[in-house]
Formats: structure tokens, C-alpha cells, sequence
């Protein structure tokens, strides 16, 4: 197609941007304080309804953005969800219409520490506040509200997107009809906090990191910031799919063993990290990371009061060759909501890719996802 995008996609698409709260009315964070003004850029594809009843709202991964679908009118690129969202795809947008954004912390146009603090017109850096999980949720709540919307027939997130579902549907079951929670987790492992404490430190050791004000320097801490990318990046796929793309394989430009980049998967690593540089920021990935870290929702004695009283239908999807969010991660949510008297839909998803299996078209997911759909859409409308 002359756009760029391919059949089944939404097309050319562009990024708004809507202020949410403002100095006067400032976000109320969980930790204390106050946040604002709050800017947040999204995309919606497809139609809402006469009666508002079709919306599906989509919660991004650490590194996602608002551009889910459609081939970018800027960017010229498509959606990290374009497989999933489009005309007779599984969340088919002849029927739904569905809402991305991107969440408050990031980078890519929603307001997030490399933001200009108006308090000092400088880049927030370290000062920006700590955010927690119902901060994110607090923010999509307000951009459905300014859509005119009332409640969601589903929410769909994966890896961090589908935390954020988790603490949308336990919060406010009104709001979200079904939840759809993939390749998540609601408390992480010392395993993946650690994961997180070193691509952190790798970034704040650089010498360009400059306790934060690095954007004040006109520098940016690359170096450490690739690296954290290079090590996530080993942890987002399975063993299998690293040994079926690369194995030993030489790096094609080696000459003598030494310690460059002698084997191909160094190659792939590195170039990973570098591409990463040029369209995500640092501080933010520090303050995301953390979001995830502190994330334990089933702590409180009370977090499953309100969606006792008001159930949500839900569906929770692992892939059998995750290790960084596994299947056992997805069974305690399911267990947890099971005692609940949550009506539970659980899916372990055969895949050779691991955790970015979430993002790939693995027939059997999306043949879930597709027939879920279909049938939340009939029971909203019944």
C-alpha cells in the first residue's frame, strides 16, 4: 500500500495530545503530593458507538507508546500492536473502538520527567515524583472520561500494560466490563527486581548520567541506557528462540577471538540498544521500572472488595516459554481472583518466543483473544 501500512492495518495515523489536569487541578499521587499539568498523547482507530459501548482501552508495555496500530503519519512506522488492531483482526476495529496511550512517566508525548517543570522551566530529571501503578490507572481513567466514555468493554495489557489492567479492574469494576491480563505479573520476583536494579544502575553510573540534569548538559547517558536495553532484551526472549535465530553463529566481520563483537547474537544485542536510543529516554525508564517494582496490588486487606462486589469478567494469558513474567506469575493472579468468586478465563499459550510472545501473531493467542472479544462485545450489548 502507498502508506506503508499492510492489509488489515487502520491505516495512516496520527498522535493527539490532551491536557488531563493542570496546575489549579493537579493529579493527586499515592505516594503524596501533586502532579500536574498532565498532558497525555494517544490514538484511537476505529468508531465509538451512539452509545458509547464498543470502547476498548489498550495499556502499554515499559518501553510502548501510544502508537498501538496503523502505519504513523510522522514516524513512518507501524503500531507495536499492529497485528492485533485493525479491520477483521482479533480486536477488529469495524467493531471496537479502541484507545492507546501513552502513560504519564514516558517519553513519547504524555508528560513524564524529561517534561519541562513549569515551577523552574527545566526538565523535571530526578525531580519528578515517584509514581505508583494507580497513578497510571488515575490518568487512563481521566482521558475515558474526556472521550465520553463510561465503561470500557475491556482493557487489554501486556507485561506492565497488563499491571496496569489488573489495578484499573480491582479498583473501579464499573469501569471495565472485562479484563484482559497477558504475560504479567501482580508482584515481582527478587529475580526481576534485580533484573531492573542493574539496567538502573547501569544508567545512573554513566558518566553523562549528571544526577539527572543530563538534558541541561545537552548529553544523554547512551552508554548506560543501551546496555539496560541489551540486558532486558535477553530477558524478553526464551532460550529456544535465541538458539534458533542465532547459536554460535560468528559475528560475520570477526577476525581473531578477542573482546568485540565476535558472535552474532552480540551483534543483534548491540544493535538492539542502540536503536533503542533513539526514541526512549533514560529517567524514564528509571521511574517505570520502579512503577513495577513496588506493584502489589493483593497486599491490601481490602483489594478485592470492590470487585467482589462488582465482578469483572476476566481473562489471563501466559506463554509457556516466559521466564521473565512465567506462567506461575499469571496463576497467582487467577488464584487470587478465583477466591474472589472472579468468573476466570486462564490460558497458558504455546510459543517459542517467550516473553515478547505478547507482541507477535502466535495463531493460538490471538484465536483467544479473537473469540473473546467476540463474545464480550455480544454480552455488553445483550
Amino acid at each position: 500500500m502507498a502508506d506503508g501500512a499492510q492489509p488489515g492495518s487502520v491505516g495512516l495515523v496520527s498522535t493527539k495530545t490532551v491536557r488531563l489536569f493542570t496546575t489549579e487541578s493537579p493529579l493527586m499521587l499515592e505516594l503524596g503530593g501533586s502532579l500536574g499539568p498532565i498532558d497525555v498523547a494517544y490514538e484511537t482507530y476505529g468508531s465509538l458507538s451512539p452509545a458509547a459501548d464498543n470502547a476498548v482501552f489498550i495499556c502499554h508495555a515499559l518501553t510502548g507508546d501510544a502508537h498501538a496500530a496503523g502505519f504513523h503519519e510522522r514516524a513512518k512506522r507501524p503500531g507495536w500492536w499492529d497485528n492485533l488492531i485493525g479491520p477483521g483482526r482479533p480486536l477488529d476495529t469495524n467493531r471496537f473502538f479502541v484507545i492507546s496511550a501513552n502513560l504519564i512517566g514516558g517519553c513519547q508525548g504524555s508528560t513524564g520527567p524529561s517534561s519541562t517543570d513549569p515551577a523552574t522551566g527545566k526538565a523535571y530529571g530526578l525531580h519528578f515524583p515517584l509514581l505508583m501503578m494507580r497513578d497510571l490507572v488515575e490518568v487512563h481513567r481521566a482521558l475515558v472520561r474526556h472521550l465520553g466514555i463510561s465503561r470500557l468493554v475491556a482493557a487489554l495489557g501486556g507485561s506492565l500494560g497488563g499491571m496496569q489492567v489488573l489495578q484499573w479492574a480491582l479498583d473501579h469494576p464499573a469501569e471495565v466490563a472485562n479484563a484482559i491480563v497477558v504475560a504479567a505479573s501482580s508482584r515481582l520476583t527478587a529475580q526481576n527486581i534485580g533484573f531492573s536494579a542493574v539496567a538502573r544502575r547501569a544508567i545512573m553510573t554513566d558518566p553523562n548520567f549528571a544526577d539527572g540534569a543530563y538534558a541541561a548538559g545537552g548529553v544523554n547517558p547512551d552508554t548506560g541506557l543501551a546496555i539496560a536495553r541489551m540486558m532486558a532484551h535477553i530477558t524478553y526472549l526464551s532460550e529456544d528462540a535465541l538458539t534458533e535465530k542465532f547459536g554460535r553463529q560468528p559475528h560475520p566481520d570477526r577476525q581473531h577471538p578477542g573482546f568485540g563483537i565476535d558472535f552474532a547474537v552480540e551483534s543483534y544485542l548491540d544493535h538492539q540498544g542502540q536503536v533503542f536510543l533513539e526514541r526512549f529516554d533514560a529517567l524514564s525508564y528509571l521511574y517505570l521500572t520502579r512503577v513495577m517494582d513496588y506493584f502489589d496490588p493483593f497486599a491490601a486487606p481490602d483489594a478485592l472488595e470492590a470487585v467482589t462486589a462488582d465482578p469483572v469478567k476476566w481473562l489471563v494469558l501466559s506463554f509457556d516459554t516466559d521466564w521473565r513474567f512465567g506462567t506461575e506469575h499469571s496463576r497467582r493472579i487467577v488464584r487470587k481472583l478465583e477466591r474472589a468468586g472472579q468468573p476466570v478465563t486462564f490460558r497458558e499459550i504455546p510459543s517459542a518466543w517467550g516473553h515478547d510472545s505478547f507482541l507477535l501473531p502466535v495463531e493460538p493467542y490471538h484465536a483467544t483473544l479473537r473469540a473473546y472479544f467476540d463474545r464480550a462485545l455480544k454480552e455488553v450489548r445483550a
